[in-house]
């Protein structure tokens, strides 16, 4: 991996305007540059996929070729959004949930690994990132819709039936365990993350390796473009005076989430709420801050991210340096808005 910062400009006013300018193409299926060295040319496909576009950028020898590859791409997705899926009442997730409690389940080992993933970040965050938050969840997504809060006994129902504990994962094999019933899981915090990963894991197997994946805002970065050191990926932060600006860096071989309420936010009742929701209090966090994590891979940053957000300033920063993320956690309100770095992300960009 390297990267390294190359200059500042002025903040998109919306994410998807972001995604637009650090993705250096359009939005359109099959878009074509010009040739690179040694024949290949890149190519640029984007579809709705898991509630957002879902974008991949490649380069490859010819165009069927890429339509193959591409091809490949979505149909695996698509496989991963039907078992990761909480909206899909078909989806494995759901159906995993459906059985009577108490009773284990035989999963899928794609299934077995994000929850297995999923539960290891909840014991080290001590709750902080939790996948069975699903109850909480389906009462925020009304919230928003309906711009009022759950009542208590709503929050207490769902309290019941919520907590990474009452999830029992047997450490010899695929099966999984939901201790109590109306139990709903939400993946949220990681699929996207998982499915960008497998989108390049596709590519690579096609031969395709200088490659890059976006969904929402996760990013899997594979090889370099022909004759460059990265892939230029413009990473939104705040100056010293609380000013937005994006902050370029050459990446390959690695991934970035970011995560926060910049652009995704409810206001009710006077007060701003983030789409992240807080498995402690199961309503929106409230605490702005917006969270950028850089590892090996997006299954990682999409949920570490997730997680810091929750977390918050100070505890999230311990983590990420206990743990040897590369962080930056920008505060998106008060008087003292000056980013925090980790130690791993001063060393390697600073």
């Amino acid at each position: 991996m390297s990267g390294f910062p190359e200059g500042r400009g002025l903040l998109s006013e919306h994410m998807a305007v972001w995604f637009v300018i650090l993705l250096s193409a359009v939005f359109s299926s099959g878009c074509i540059s010009s040739p690179p060295e040694s024949g290949w040319r890149l190519f640029h496909y984007a579809q709705p996929r898991m509630g957002s576009d879902f974008v991949v950028k490649f380069y490859a020898p010819d165009e069927a070729v890429a339509r193959r590859a591409a091809a490949e791409v979505f149909e695996r997705v698509d496989v991963l959004n039907g078992i990761f899926s909480d909206y899909e009442p078909e989806s494995e997730l759901s159906r995993l949930t459906g059985q009577p409690a108490g009773q284990p389940v035989k999963t899928s080992l794609e299934l077995f690994s994000i929850l297995q993933r999923g539960q290891m970040l909840a014991r080290e965050t001590d709750g902080a990132f939790d996948i069975t938050i699903g109850p909480y969840t389906q009462l925020w997504r009304e919230s928003r819709r309906q711009k009022r809060l759950a009542v208590a006994e709503e929050l207490q129902a769902a309290g019941r039936v919520a907590g990474h504990k009452k999830l029992q994962l047997d450490p010899n094999g695929p099966n999984v365990t939901c201790l109590v019933p109306n139990m709903r899981l939400d993946l949220g915090g990681i699929a996207k993350g998982w499915a960008a990963d497998e989108a390049l894991a596709v590519l690579s197997r096609h031969g395709i390796h200088r490659a890059l994946c976006a969904a929402s805002g996760d990013f899997a970065i594979g090889g370099p473009p022909p004759g460059r050191d990265g892939w230029s990926v413009k990473i939104p932060t705040l100056d010293q005076q609380g000013n937005l600006y994006e902050r370029t860096f050459r990446l390959s071989d690695c991934a970035v989430s970011t995560s926060g309420d910049m652009f995704q936010f409810v206001e009710i009742g006077g007060h701003r709420y983030s789409h992240i929701v807080d498995p402690r209090t199961g309503v929106g966090l409230t605490n702005r801050v917006m969270v950028t994590v850089i590892a090996v891979k997006a299954r990682e940053t999409d949920c570490q991210a997730t997680a810091i957000s929750v977390l918050g300033m100070e505890k999230g920063m311990q983590h990420a340096d206990n743990n040897g993320l590369a962080v930056i956690i920008t505060p998106l309100d008060g008087e003292n808005r000056r980013p925090r770095i980790s130690r791993e992300w001063r060393r390697r960009f600073e």
